[in-house]
């Protein structure tokens, strides 16, 4: 199997991608995830996904592995919400999210070793969220689980009671849209065998 690297630091991709069954290693870039004044939110996850893909892949640590990278954007009347700097931006955040529905895009970008964008994927997923009282927010941000999340929350942990329904991939919103990255990987041949890879599953239950 050729190498393959996450360029993320985030456990939820780790956790989607190794419920593949893909072997992997984890590189974290430090690239400043900032937007250009009046970048669409598709643009900048795009943006954003691609200079972590190349990042990574110029480090030593990476020659000769492929690169899959990402980046999740939470948006609100087509405003970006990046990740919250302290609890009065992520209250803001959960009450401007609160009763209402948002759209979580994903971009996902595939580097090769050479260090060359082989292919570069976005899946929009659209997240209901029923009216959350103060009380509950007060809680909410009391786990500390905002502050490390797109939007200041986290559908798969403590604040799944309050989204309604999604429409769309449910792990895009997680962090990772499973089928397509799945589809990707195919493609350029990065998958195991599905005996090699029911047996790293197997080995994890």
């Amino acid at each position: 199997m050729p190498r393959l690297i996450l360029g993320s630091g985030s456990p939820r991709r780790a956790t989607l991608l190794a419920e593949m069954g893909v072997p992997f290693e984890v590189r974290v870039s430090d690239i400043p995830e900032v937007p250009v004044p009046g970048e669409p939110a598709e643009r900048f996850a795009r943006r954003i996904a691609r200079e972590k893909g190349a990042a990574v892949a110029a480090t030593a640590s990476a020659a000769g592995a492929w690169v899959l990278s990402a980046d999740t954007v939470v948006v609100l009347d087509d405003v970006p919400l990046g990740k919250p700097v302290d609890a009065t931006a992520a209250r803001a955040m959960l009450e401007s999210l609160s009763g209402r529905s948002h759209q979580v895009i994903t971009a996902v970008a595939l580097t090769r070793p050479d260090g060359v964008l082989a292919s570069e994927i976005a899946v929009s997923s659209t997240v209901a969220m029923r009216p959350i009282s103060a009380k509950e927010i007060d809680a909410y941000l009391a786990t500390g689980e905002p502050f490390d999340k797109a939007g200041g929350y986290g559908i798969q942990g403590k604040a799944s009671p309050f989204i309604s329904g999604v429409t769309g991939s449910y792990t895009n919103v997680v962090g990772l849209p499973v089928d397509e990255v799945r589809g990707e990987l195919a493609r350029f041949g990065l998958l195991p065998p599905p005996a090699d890879a029911e047996r790293r599953q197997a080995g994890r239950e």
